[in-house]
């Protein structure tokens, strides 16, 4: 069967858990040389060797980076252009969570979530548009949440963060449109990674009752609709967000 991003180079933030390393899995799979960001030595260790496992052909590498630092972000993407010239596909899934209730939220927590969420957007998009601007082609798939379109209680800081992703996304797709690059947003609904495991079986209940398919996602049902934006499949779309929630949002 014919490998959809057979050759292309991949950067993905957030590579070493949950939905940034199935997406990171799933493009080798499907021929990609990957690259990934993450802050954690041994997690990004085992991806890439996971990644590695019966694919000699391919390259695989990892940068620890802190990717709400610009200067961190600019030297780790010369590093990836030094040694595979291009980067054809940005995936950009790095996010934390640090919930509270507004009137309660501590200064730093609103700060932390909008710089790991959004600022890194801007910082990772900022330094890879020039250089694909010059391939004349690229994808950059931004990861929100649906709750960047809907709100959630007690999550003021998350979900402004990924209602301002899915702004950044339409805005930027607007400014490279011509330019032969496709920038596109996934927003997941509740899908089964560290964040959704933390939560009590009374918290669980309630969120099933709001998912008209009755069930929390899988982590490979967000990389497979990354594998169709980063792919020639979607080559034709740009400024979209896509839904992957069983039905929350519609």
């Amino acid at each position: 069967m014919q490998q959809l991003l057979k050759g292309k180079n991949v950067l993905i933030t957030g590579g070493t858990a949950g939905i940034g390393k199935q997406i990171a899995l799933t493009f080798a799979e499907q021929g990609a040389n990957v690259a990934i960001f993450g802050t954690n030595v041994e997690r990004a260790q085992q991806v890439v060797e996971e990644m590695k496992q019966g694919k000699p052909e391919q390259k695989f590498l990892f940068e620890i980076v802190d990717v709400s630092k610009k200067s961190e972000i600019e030297k780790a993407i010369q590093d990836i252009l030094g040694k595979w010239e291009s980067i054809d596909v940005l995936v950009n899934n790095a996010g934390i969570t640090r919930d509270g209730l507004l009137m309660k939220m501590k200064e730093e927590h609103w700060d932390e979530v909008l710089d790991v969420n959004l600022k890194s957007v801007f910082n990772m998009c900022q330094a890879l548009v020039r250089p694909m601007m010059k391939a004349k082609q690229g994808k950059i798939i931004n990861i929100s949440s649906v709750v960047g379109l809907t709100g959630n209680a007690g999550q003021v800081n998350y979900s402004a963060s990924k209602s301002g992703v899915i702004g950044f996304t339409k805005s930027l797709a607007l400014e490279l449109a011509t330019r032969g690059i496709c920038v596109n947003c996934i927003a997941p609904g509740f899908i089964e990674t560290r964040m959704t495991e933390a939560l009590t079986d009374a918290q669980k209940e309630g969120i099933l009752k709001k998912i008209p398919m009755g069930r929390i996602g899988k982590p490979e049902e967000i990389s497979h609709v990354a594998l169709f934006l980063a792919s020639d499949l979607s080559k034709y779309m740009t400024g979209q967000v896509l839904t992957v929630d069983g039905g929350m949002v519609m």
